[in-house]
């Protein structure tokens, strides 16, 4: 009868201690090689830990929770009949070896190591019985001298489980640290666990990239000046509501199916058509605000200002006097501007003096949005994606085309009431929109 202390294992490159957290066994109980015994968990990750032996457990190193250095004892197995260390593969090798500061630790047992209780255990090299500085270290008797050395295997010996998963993982076996006599799962972990540090990268990982420094200069240094100017100094406050597109969806299926030589009607000239109707009775929202000198100008024409994505960044080109024209030469102004902003040629004339501004991300859309106002303007609207859903209409289930609206406003100059009156008004248009080619 021999018995088998198992140290804790040296788990991941840095740790010096871990924590407990499940014990799968208790004292008395008769466990396999390869059987789960314990989870422990460092700062890093949680790792199982296997039986590296079969044999009775007759000692266990603490209670769940409790924190044991790395090298130390975690469970004390007795064995049935003698143990051959030498197939004990690589395991005190792979471990550890005690510095200068585990000298004090006169009764700690090196991991993997048998004691014979038919032997005299004087027999056994410990920091209890040291050599004297006379002695040749490589003639001293220990039960170690077997496995000093690793043995080269021309194959890692492991289970066809463990290989499997390791082909599936793209992991080569040779390099994954074994902690007893063939490579387990608990060893496979460990090495996923830390093993990105030495270059392993599972199958199908994206390639890390260099940090870049790039300097906020041009359109980009201007856009984030007016974005924290506008919410330095503006409180904004959004409002959100669904509106129902499918009534004007239809409508702009039969414009289109009658449109002739005329370019495709996208929503957006019919929503700025829209827009520019129900403003009539909020001219608040139509409006700058010159918060030096303390005053609003509510302004008689709607020049929209449209927020476009450009390769330079983000552009607002004014679509002037959107109020006298119809859907179709919107859609021609709305196509001309956008082209102008991406390739370069707007004039400062088409960037500049906007009174209110739409900005949409078209298909990308999104389930709804809190824009940020372009200042000096008081309010910004953000229609979001057009989604079928269903929708209870007089008790039945119907498939509608739903779509959230958004609006930021200057709370300084825009009270909450007018801008859900506005959305309720606009919601109105969208929803009836014979409304919009009527005077």
């Amino acid at each position: 009868m021999s018995k088998y202390i198992f140290n804790l294992p040296d788990i991941g490159e840095g740790i010096a201690e871990a924590e407990i957290v499940k014990w799968h066994i208790k004292i008395g109980d008769v466990v396999a090689e390869d059987d789960q015994i314990a989870d422990v968990m460092t700062d890093k990750a949680t790792v199982e830990m296997e039986a590296p032996v079969s044999g009775k457990i007759i000692g266990l190193a603490g209670e769940e929770g409790d924190i044991i250095a790395i090298g130390s004892m975690l469970v004390e197995i007795e064995v049935e009949g003698d143990v051959d260390v030498d197939k004990l593969e690589d395991l005190e090798a792979s471990l550890a070896v005690p510095d200068e500061t585990d000298q004090a630790q006169d009764d700690v047992v090196p991991s993997g190591q048998v004691i014979d209780k038919k032997e005299n255990n004087s027999d056994i090299p410990t920091s209890a019985s040291p050599q004297k500085e006379s002695e040749d270290p490589s003639s001293a008797p220990t039960n170690l001298d077997a496995i000093s050395a690793p043995a080269s295997q021309p194959k890692p010996l492991a289970t066809p489980a463990v290989r499997k998963r390791a082909a599936d993982l793209g992991v080569d076996l040779s390099e994954v640290k074994a902690q007893g006599e063939h490579i387990r799962h608990s060893d496979l972990d460990a090495y996923l666990n830390y093993g990105a540090g030495q270059g392993y990268r599972p199958s199908g990982a994206v390639q890390k990239r260099d940090d870049e420094k790039i300097k906020v200069i041009g359109m980009r240094r201007k856009i984030a000046q007016n974005m924290a100017d506008s919410k330095r100094n503006i409180p904004h406050f959004s409002y959100v509501d669904e509106i129902d597109m499918t009534e004007i969806e239809d409508m702009r299926g039969d414009l289109n199916a009658n449109r002739g030589e005329r370019a495709k009607l996208t929503i957006l000239p019919l929503m700025i058509a829209a827009i520019c109707k129900a403003l009539r009775d909020f001219p608040m929202l139509n409006a700058t605000y010159d918060d030096e000198a303390g005053f609003v100008t509510r302004h008689g024409a709607v020049h929209l200002g449209m927020a476009t994505q450009t390769s330079q960044g983000l552009m607002v080109p004014v679509l002037r006097n959107a109020q006298d024209l119809n859907i179709w030469q919107l859609a021609s102004e709305i196509s001309r501007l956008a082209a102008a902003a991406r390739d370069g040629s707007a004039t400062a004339k088409e960037l500049t003096g906007s009174t209110l501004t739409l900005t949409s991300l078209g298909p990308l859309g999104g389930i709804a949005t809190t824009p940020v106002i372009n200042r000096p303007e008081v309010a910004i609207i953000g229609p979001n994606k057009i989604v079928e859903r269903p929708m209870i209409i007089d008790g039945e289930i119907h498939a509608r085309k739903l779509m959230n609206l958004s609006i930021s406003c200057d709370h300084r100059v825009v009270d909450g009431y007018d801008a859900a009156s506005y959305v309720q008004a606009l919601k109105h248009f969208l929803e009836t929109p014979v409304l919009l080619f009527a005077d």
